[in-house]
Parts: structure tokens; C-alpha cells; sequence
């Protein structure tokens, strides 16, 4: 740059290397009386097209006529306006600009306005080369001049006569040179005649000593009649050391894009924040968030009147340039007493900053309160300092101290916008990130709930399980697991994975691991109870999809599902798309059955088919999810064989086998959530097992009753015998009247006593409510009231069994 105007042309920088403002002249009634050709370049129209007509031209809000009258009071009472808003191009589109207006004053008190504005898609382009218009230069104070083509002084704001000190009525009518004579304003006049000839602005020159106060830089354009000829010039100049300091203040801004809200970490998002501001900005910063942001609850409303119910907060960021902060009460993650007469009050309750330039050190103050506040202000110099609030969608998430210790220069109000503009960027991390960790803890708090909380396998296996949902940048997900008791002491082991993350799988997850607990209730086969999952997955895609849309609609899901039965030692199982089963023998051999993969639940081909198999007593299943096979950078073979691996110790704890499963995954952040399952077989002793054939006779049911009678003495269970006897009567007695075939009681003691009577029949009872005058149909109604649980299953064979449960004596 150069010192001076001599030869200031040619050494103007590239008008293309940063935007031209537009400028134009308003008169009171905002009627357009200056037009420049930058202001043609943005909008398009020529001075022709726009001189003498209303604004209204290209600016859209103009057009009401009551909102213009209110926005011209506004400017009026505060002198001008900045902001962003849109304007209307020649060609009918519009776009936003960064605009400003000045109030301008002439002779007799006479009142014009001066619009400059840039657009704001060359301001972002412009950001690359380091300009960057924003509140912070906006509202740096602007002299401005308008100069008729004599170069007289006819327009001039409040601004130009506090930088020149020449008020306004001896500037009017004059050129520079008359008031301020010398060789500068010589120069500075040759620049305005060139442009005023040229037509050509110039922007961004500087220069020294035309103006008291030191350098300045300044831009100048040529206004049009509408006719184009050249009305006059105008001049506007801002101090070199005020742009500078907001060039700094804007350097700080586009540091904390970068630096602060890298993460949905709220704590370490306040330690951004600290980290940014010292010691740019200050001595020493202080982040104190309300203690429910961390934990992902709903921030926080203003206080109410004198700081009642003042919550708790955490120190989130602390920084300082002293190692180790030692000015701090508190360190990071404490929680901070708000003293309830404080500025740190004051702004929680009003919800706007406070600036205290030059701390007060009179007796009388709040300090003589907290005297551990007093010792640290002495000890460390504090002598200045901001609070500043941090809200967002208008609750409060916390507030940000900034003090100074050793900078002798006390914070202004342009040191309180900056920090403010700091804050801002954080609170909107801050409140992202809160967001997302309370949709996170939602959706893990609704998986784990929705999940199994205590697992028991009761006679017929010893169960263990572990859950590790995917790394914190997808949350939760769609897996479950489930141990279903059955009837006749068996048990149902399954599994499954619903595609996706996040609260919708997790949902989702909860819808189906119902519908299995009522399909399991129905006592389904394997093969069977998938198909209806399949049906019910289709419905849900449907009317989600018509209802809330494809984001919430069930995308996918598998399943594995399994039956065993103790007395027999079978174990019946079918799978939809799910991996395979792990099974560990005895003696520590591994197998995967070959079992049909079946298709993924919603496909609506029901191809599922079931597969049984006798397996040893302390036999281990590996139910699991692909979460723990598949990982990146390895394919699912590999995975296949690190399951093998761990598994193959079949006499270690379950919980222990779980546990070293998944220590050999190769991450512990994994992609995918990861679901284990394990279950070690039992067998049901035949002492507590046993059965009778009975013939079809009405005759054998005193017989029938007689010999569960004799079984329920030898187990020490004579105070079931009653309720048995009535239980056994019914159901033999309702297998021979509307069954089929042979017909076999069998009494299992487990920790319930079941009583199942099986015929060939495939007719299932229905349980009536007779009336007072019917003389029969009571009988599963007596059933139900005497037994604990009572229902109906088909067998493979095509019959049926009907069978109730009872609990046992305590202790038995």
C-alpha cells in the first residue's frame, strides 16, 4: 500500500480480487437520486432504469408501504441500518446482499440516505482470499462524503465529523482542500475528479495524514443521473487501526470454524471454546454448562426473578495463561457455585451479556460475599471481564467468563461482540451435540429397556449374553436377543438384527421382539413363527411407509429362532437370512449346522424351513449377530474362524466364554453392534418325567386321575394333588369326547408342574364362558383358575396337546 495518494491509480489492487460494494442515494421519501455503475453490476439495472423511482425497484420488503414507514422510523432513530436481506435482479430473480445504510445530512438539515451493499455469494467467494465482511466491520464507523462534480461537500454523516472535527455546516459547500488545505487533500481530490471522470470506483486505497487520527482507507465511487451523466462523487473512509481490528476479530471467527465443535463431545466442545479464546481474546476463559447439557437432557429455561432455583453447572472449558489455571475455584468437570448475587446471575436471568470494563474493587460489592472470589481477583490482577450467555432455540445451556489478567487493556464493546460471535458458533455445536447425545441416550435407554434384563434358560439351559451397540458415531441398533420359556419345560432361544441405527431400528427391534414373544405364545414352530414374522414385517413396511415415510419403514430384518426340549434333547430351529448357529459338543467340536438360510424377514417369500437336531447334554449354542464376524478389512470366513477359536473351550463359565469372544474382536469400537448369545444344554432327569398311554374310555379317567395321584405322592407333592385331579379330569375327559386317536397323559416336574394330555386330533379347545343354565362347557374355565398357565400346541404328527402348569411348593 501506499503512504500516500501520489500515484495511487496505478497501484490500486484488482478490483476483482475482493467484491465492490453497490452504492446508491436515497432521498427522504426513498426515492433513488444517485446510481453507480457497481450498483448496476449487481442488480442490473442502468441509472435510467432507477433514478427518480422508489427503491421499492430492488429491494422486495419496500414494496409495503406500512413496513416501510416502521424500517425508515428504525433508521431514523438509530441513524442507519446494516444487515443481510434479499434484492430483486432486472432479471425477476433475487439473491441476498450484506446491506448498510447511512444517514447523510445537507444543507438546512436536509436528509438523504446512502445504501451500499455486496453480494453475499462474492463475499463467500472472497473469503479465500482472506475478506470477509460481517457485524463486526459493518459496524465500524464509516466516514462518508457525496461531492457534486465541483467536488463540493453536499452530503456528509455524523461519522466524518468526528473523524475530521469539521461540523457539518462549514464541510457543506466546501471542497477539502478549502477546509483542510495541504498537498494530501490535493491528492485526495485528484482521485475524486479521476473517478468523477473515469466513471471507474476505486476501493480499498490508503492513505495517511489527509485526516486527523492516522491512516485511513477509502473507496470511491461516481453517482449518475438518469440520464448517465455524472452527478457527483462520493467518498467513504474507515481508520486503517479500526479495520484492522476487526480483520483481526474476523481472523479469530474463521479460526473457530475449524477449532471449534469438532466433535458431538459437549465437554470437549467448551474446551474448544477456552482453548480459542486465550489468549487471543483474553487472559483466561471459563465454559460453565447447565449439568443436564452433558447428560443429553433439555437444557434450561431463564431463571426467574433474583436467581431463584439456580441449577447446577459443570465446568465444561478452562483456559488461561497461567499453567494450570491456578485462577480457577473449580477444575474442568466440578461443579460451579453461582454465587446467587454475581454478573454470572445477572446473565442467567436476563439472558444477555455484561460487560464490566474496569472490575469495581469498592467494599459493598458482591466479592465481600464470597471471599474466596476477592482472594483470587488480588491475587491474579482480574481487572476486566465479560459474561457472556450460551443459548440456543432460546433455553440456556450455560455461560462463558472472559477475563483479563495481564493485558492492561480493558475489554470494549467490540472485545464483547467478538466473544459473542464466539460463543454463538459454540452454542449452536453445543446444542447439536446436546441434541444428539439425548437422541443417543433415547435410543440406548429404549434398546436396553426394550432388551432382556434378566436372562434364565430355567431346566433346560444355563444361559449367558452380551450386548455392545456400534461406536458412539452410529449409537444404537436393531439387535435382539431373547430366551422365551415355553411349555413342558422347554425353552426358546432366539436372535435378531434389524437393519440400520438409531432410535428408528432400535424401535423397530422392540416391535418385533414383541411379535416374537406373542408368536412364541402361540407355541409356532420355528419354520412357522417366521412366516408370520415375515407377514407382520410386510404390514409395518407398508403402513410406515404410507404413515411417516421411508425413514421410519422396517428396511430389512433376520432372524434366528430355535426350540429345546430337555426331556428329549432336541433343539429345533429355522433362520431368516440370519448367520448360523454356532454348536460346541462336550468334548469341545465345533459345527455350524447346515441349516437353510431362509430369506430376510419382508420379502414375503416365506422360504423358511426348519431343522432338528439331537444334541448332548452341555452342549453350547452361539447365537450372534454379523456384528461380530464381520469387520472391515477382513471378509466373513475370517471372522467364522476367530469364533471358532474362542469357542472351542466348552467346560469354561458361559460368562467367561462370552466375555473372551468379545475381547477377540479386533476392535472395540465396532462398526456394527455386536450381539452374543450362548446357552449350555440340560436335560430333564426321567425321574421328573413321566407318562401314560390311555385308552379312549370315559371309565379311564378315574384311572387317569388315580395314577397322577400315586406320581404326585412319590414327589413329595400331595399338596397339588387336589387341583391335579381336577385339571387331569378335564383334559382327559375333553380328549376323549372331542379328540381323535391315542390319547397319553404326561406329568414333568421342573421348577413348575406341567400336566399335558395329548391326542391326534388337530381341533384345538376354546375356552367358553357358560352361562348359568348351561350344563357343560366349564371345564378349561375350571382349568385356568386352578393352574398357573395353561394353553394348547400342535405336533408334527398333526394332533395336539393341551397342557396346564403349576407352581410348586417354595423350596421344592
Amino acid at each position: 500500500m501506499p503512504n500516500t495518494l501520489q500515484g495511487t491509480l496505478s497501484d490500486l489492487p484488482n478490483p476483482h480480487e475482493r467484491p465492490d460494494a453497490a452504492i446508491a442515494m436515497l432521498d427522504a421519501d426513498g426515492t433513488v437520486v444517485g446510481w453507480t455503475s457497481t450498483a448496476q453490476r449487481l442488480v442490473g439495472y442502468s441509472a435510467n432504469e432507477v433514478v427518480g423511482r422508489s427503491v421499492s425497484v430492488v429491494l422486495p420488503f419496500a414494496q409495503n408501504a406500512s413496513r416501510v414507514e416502521a424500517f425508515a422510523e428504525g433508521c431514523r432513530a438509530r441513524g442507519g441500518w446494516s444487515g443481510t436481506t434479499a434484492v430483486r435482479h432486472r432479471d425477476g430473480h433475487t439473491h441476498n446482499v450484506s446491506l448498510r445504510i447511512s444517514q447523510l445530512w445537507g444543507q438546512g438539515g436536509a436528509v438523504h440516505w446512502l445504501v451500499w451493499a455486496t453480494d453475499m455469494v462474492a463475499v463467500s467467494s472472497s473469503a479465500v482470499n482472506g475478506w470477509r465482511p460481517s457485524s463486526l466491520l459493518t459496524r465500524a464507523p464509516i466516514g462518508i462524503v457525496v461531492s457534486d462534480s465541483d467536488l463540493r461537500c453536499t452530503w456528509v454523516n455524523d461519522v466524518a465529523e468526528l473523524q475530521t472535527g469539521i461540523p457539518p455546516e462549514v464541510r457543506l459547500g466546501q471542497r477539502l482542500s478549502e477546509v483542510m488545505p495541504g498537498v494530501e487533500a490535493e491528492a485526495f481530490e485528484a482521485v475524486m475528479r479521476r473517478v468523477l471522470e473515469s466513471g471507474t470506483s476505486v476501493s480499498d486505497l490508503e492513505y495517511l495524514s489527509v485526516l486527523p487520527g492516522g491512516r485511513f482507507v477509502g473507496s470511491f465511487f461516481r453517482f449518475d443521473d438518469a440520464d448517465g451523466n455524472a452527478l457527483g462523487v462520493c467518498a467513504m473512509w474507515v481508520n486503517v487501526a479500526v479495520r484492522d481490528r476487526a480483520r483481526e476479530r474476523l481472523a479469530i471467527l474463521s479460526e473457530a470454524a475449524t477449532r471449534i465443535g469438532t466433535t458431538l463431545d459437549v465437554m470437549r466442545t467448551g474446551q474448544e471454546l477456552a482453548d480459542l479464546a486465550v489468549p487471543l481474546l483474553a487472559d483466561f476463559v471459563t465454559v460453565d454448562l447447565a449439568e443436564s447439557v452433558p447428560l443429553g437432557e433439555e437444557p434450561l429455561a431463564r431463571l426467574g426473578p433474583m436467581g431463584e432455583h439456580i441449577p447446577v453447572f459443570r465446568r465444561a472449558g478452562l483456559a488461561s495463561i497461567r499453567e494450570g489455571a491456578p485462577e480457577s475455584l473449580w477444575a474442568r468437570g466440578e461443579a460451579v457455585f453461582v454465587p446467587p448475587t454475581s454478573p454470572y446471575t445477572r446473565v442467567l436471568s436476563d439472558g444477555k451479556s455484561y460487560l464490566e470494563p474496569v472490575l469495581d474493587t469498592s467494599s459493598g460489592t458482591w466479592f465481600d460475599q464470597h471471599p474466596a472470589w476477592m482472594e483470587k481477583r488480588r491475587e491474579y490482577g482480574f481487572h476486566s471481564w465479560m459474561y457472556v450467555p450460551i443459548h440456543a432455540r432460546g433455553t440456556v445451556l450455560g455461560v462463558a467468563l472472559f477475563a483479563r489478567t495481564e493485558n492492561p487493556v480493558p475489554f470494549e464493546e467490540d472485545d464483547l461482540l467478538l466473544a459473542e460471535e464466539l460463543v454463538s458458533r459454540a452454542a449452536l455445536s453445543l446444542d447439536n451435540a446436546n441434541r444428539y447425545t439425548r437422541e443417543r441416550a433415547a435410543a440406548l435407554a429404549l434398546q436396553c429397556n426394550l432388551l432382556p434384563q434378566r436372562l434364565t434358560g430355567g431346566p433346560a439351559v444355563e444361559v449367558a449374553s452380551r450386548y455392545l451397540p456400534a461406536d458412539i458415531h452410529h449409537g444404537a441398533g436393531g439387535d435382539w436377543f431373547d430366551v422365551i420359556p415355553l411349555s413342558g419345560a422347554r425353552v426358546a432361544l432366539v436372535v435378531g438384527d434389524v437393519v440400520g441405527h438409531g432410535i428408528n431400528a432400535a424401535a423397530t427391534m422392540g416391535r418385533l421382539r414383541t411379535a416374537v414373544h406373542a408368536f412364541a405364545d402361540l407355541d409356532l414352530p420355528p419354520d412357522e413363527l417366521l412366516a408370520q414374522l415375515d407377514d407382520l414385517v410386510i404390514r409395518l413396511t407398508e403402513q410406515d411407509g404410507d404413515t411417516q415415510g421411508p425413514a421410519s419403514a422396517v428396511l430389512g430384518a433376520t432372524c434366528l429362532y430355535a426350540i429345546y426340549d430337555p426331556v428329549t434333547r432336541q433343539c429345533t430351529m429355522a433362520r431368516a437370512g440370519h448367520p448360523p448357529p454356532a454348536i460346541i459338543d462336550p468334548h469341545g467340536h465345533i459345527t455350524f449346522p447346515d441349516l437353510p438360510a431362509g430369506t430376510p424377514l419382508g420379502l414375503g417369500l416365506s422360504s423358511f424351513e426348519s431343522v432338528e437336531l439331537d444334541l448332548p447334554e452341555a452342549s453350547v449354542l452361539a447365537f450372534y449377530t454379523d456384528g461380530l464376524i464381520e469387520t472391515r478389512g477382513q471378509d466373513i470366513d475370517a471372522g467364522m474362524d476367530r469364533l471358532r477359536t474362542v469357542l472351542a473351550q466348552p467346560r469354561l463359565p458361559l460368562e467367561t466364554q462370552c466375555s473372551a469372544v468379545i475381547d477377540a474382536l479386533p476392535t472395540q469400537a465396532p462398526h456394527d453392534d455386536v450381539t452374543l448369545l450362548l446357552a449350555r444344554t440340560r436335560t430333564l432327569s426321567p425321574n421328573h418325567v413321566v407318562s401314560w398311554d390311555l385308552p379312549t374310555d370315559p371309565a379311564v379317567v378315574s384311572t387317569a386321575r388315580s395314577l397322577a395321584t400315586r406320581q404326585l405322592t412319590q414327589w413329595g407333592l400331595e399338596r397339588l394333588v387336589t387341583p391335579t385331579e381336577l385339571i387331569v379330569s378335564e383334559l382327559v375327559t375333553n380328549a376323549i369326547r372331542h379328540g381323535t386317536g391315542p390319547i397319553r397323559l404326561r406329568l414333568i416336574r421342573h421348577q413348575l408342574l406341567t400336566c399335558e394330555v395329548s391326542d391326534a386330533s388337530n381341533i384345538l379347545p376354546r375356552l367358553c364362558h357358560a352361562r348359568t343354565t348351561d350344563e357343560s362347557g366349564r371345564g378349561l374355565f375350571l382349568v385356568n383358575r386352578f393352574s398357573h398357565r395353561q394353553g394348547t400346541r400342535c405336533t408334527a404328527g398333526g394332533g395336539k396337546i393341551v397342557w396346564a402348569e403349576q407352581e410348586l411348593t417354595p423350596g421344592i
